[in-house]
């Protein structure tokens, strides 16, 4: 189900697996097919809550910053699929329940599952969830929003999985150690053969 008359793809996966890399040429690729499509980023890199936490080493990650990218991931979602026909999305809301889930103490864990609540609710949001299971060097000179994540990969991996089964939210894995090109191409007659791709020009 759309959001309004919108397709939304997302490709998800845990940090430095491709995704960003992915949703760009996807855009370009259906751009060039025309499609009036965009495409969303990473709201939380520019949360001031996490500017505070990642570049000025103020203090940790906690529930105000979590929330805070929460609801931008997801108001940026909406508002950018109002005028499109097709939105490729950075993530879905799921990945940023997941890694508050894995980076906050327990006792935030209640608001935590009032998230993955709504996630669960919001499943039909997305019409298809691509998954990155490729791992690259998550150290990128001059990308600081990475260092305090950068060596959990594995476990993000295992949490975003785990809470994607948990809401019923299915994935669709890309094959491990394509090129970014065969990705695009991977996912463009994935989208085709299950009826997800819309009308080409």
């Amino acid at each position: 189900m759309p959001i309004r008359d919108c397709r939304v793809i997302a490709v998800e996966g845990t940090h430095a697996s491709g995704k960003t890399t992915l949703v760009h040429a996807l855009t370009s690729h259906y751009r060039e097919q025309g499609v009036h499509v965009a495409c969303t980023g990473e709201p939380a890199r520019f949360s001031p809550f996490m500017e505070e936490i990642v570049l000025h080493g103020k203090g940790t990650f906690d529930l105000v910053a979590e929330l805070d990218a929460f609801g931008a991931h997801l108001t940026t979602q909406l508002r950018a699929a109002r005028n499109q026909t097709l939105l490729i999305t950075d993530k879905t809301l799921l990945n940023v329940a997941a890694y508050a889930r894995m980076l906050l103490p327990p006792s935030d864990h209640p608001v935590i599952d009032a998230m993955l609540r709504l996630c669960a609710s919001t499943t039909h949001l997305y019409d298809a969830v691509l998954y990155t299971s490729d791992t690259f060097s998550p150290w990128q000179p001059g990308d600081r929003f990475r260092d305090k994540v950068a060596d959990q990969q594995a476990e993000l991996d295992l949490t975003l999985r785990s809470a994607a089964d948990e809401i019923d939210l299915p994935l669709t894995p890309i094959p491990r150690g394509l090129t970014t090109a065969e990705r695009v191409s991977w996912v463009s007659a994935r989208l085709a053969q299950t009826g997800v791709q819309p009308a080409l020009a």
